[in-house]
């Protein structure tokens, strides 16, 4: 039986991103990281279950000391931190304090041109939320699927800057056949469905994979469906760099061939390139339990 579990939450909501929109608003970019600086403490006193999730994929997964996995934890929180006020920002409005660069995009810009609907797989590295804006008048047909738990838990932050969003988003429930009748109207829309790759509510609803060395659990469903509904698939990322510059990174996917299952193909492809970005970008792994079935 896998350690690894995830309820479907995340930590946070309406109160930590009203509180941040306040500042924001009132005294920009750099006075919400330095309140950060007071927030990160928080997190180390009473997220044990985070932290020391972080700590065994500093030490286990990135083979550091103990020590110093445990120096990285602080820095890991305050960088997920900065991108959710970098994120909050952008929605607000303050795109000025930010810089950009495209990797891939005019590849990217083909697929949504090409009048199909299309499949777009991110993961929580990075902030793919950052990058909404910039998809300009394609992102009115983008749709972002939350699972209903994490979408219930920001509902009312999400409808309320629903004239501000530059996406629509489909929560799933637990019935399956309902949550594919909704994936196939978007995209006999010609829409585009975002998907989150890395996580799953269900064990058995998951495959088990090879990922940065040791054994991961991934959704199984979704790579099945990105195979059967025969339209492009893209993966995503958005990193954040130094001096608060963003990276997007889009990797159109190979048409599976014969020699395998055309889900075991997208899925491989899309583990292969998820761990170039984690191993390039440690602290912009923001899976916060165990994701790893055995270290």
């Amino acid at each position: 039986m896998s350690k690894q579990k995830w309820n479907g939450k995340s930590r946070g909501g309406a109160a930590g991103n009203w509180f941040f929109v306040f500042t924001l608003k009132h005294f920009g970019v750099g006075a919400a990281y330095v309140l950060l600086l007071l927030v990160v403490p928080y997190f180390l006193l009473f997220a044990p279950r985070a932290v020391a999730a972080i700590w065994r994929f500093n030490h286990h997964i990135l083979g550091l000391g103990r020590l110093r996995a445990a120096l990285q934890i602080a820095p890991h929180f305050y960088t997920f931190g900065q991108t959710i006020i970098d994120k909050i920002a952008l929605r607000h409005g303050l795109d000025s304090s930010f810089t950009f660069d495209y990797g891939n995009y005019d590849e990217f810009l083909r697929v949504l041109d090409s009048g199909e609907g299309a499949i777009i797989i991110g993961a929580h590295v990075g902030s793919w939320e950052v990058g909404a804006p910039y998809f300009r008048h394609y992102g009115k047909r983008m749709n972002i699927v939350m699972l209903d738990a994490e979408y219930r838990q920001i509902k009312n932050v999400i409808e309320r800057d629903a004239d501000e969003r530059n996406f629509n988003v489909i929560a799933l429930g637990s019935d399956g056949l309902d949550n594919i009748l909704r994936i196939k109207a978007v995209l006999d829309r010609r829409e585009y469905l975002c998907f989150q790759g890395d996580r799953f509510m269900d064990e058995a609803a998951a495959v088990e994979v090879q990922f940065l060395g040791r054994p991961a659990l991934v959704p199984r469903g979704l790579f099945q469906i990105a195979a059967k509904m025969r339209v492009p698939v893209v993966f995503y990322f958005a990193l954040r760099g130094p001096g608060r510059h963003y990276r997007f990174l889009f990797h159109v996917a190979k048409t599976p061939d014969r020699s395998a299952p055309a889900d075991e193909q997208l899925r491989q492809q899309y583990i292969e390139l998820l761990e170039t970005v984690v191993r390039q970008n440690p602290r912009q792994w923001f899976n916060f339990y165990d994701f790893w079935t055995r270290y």
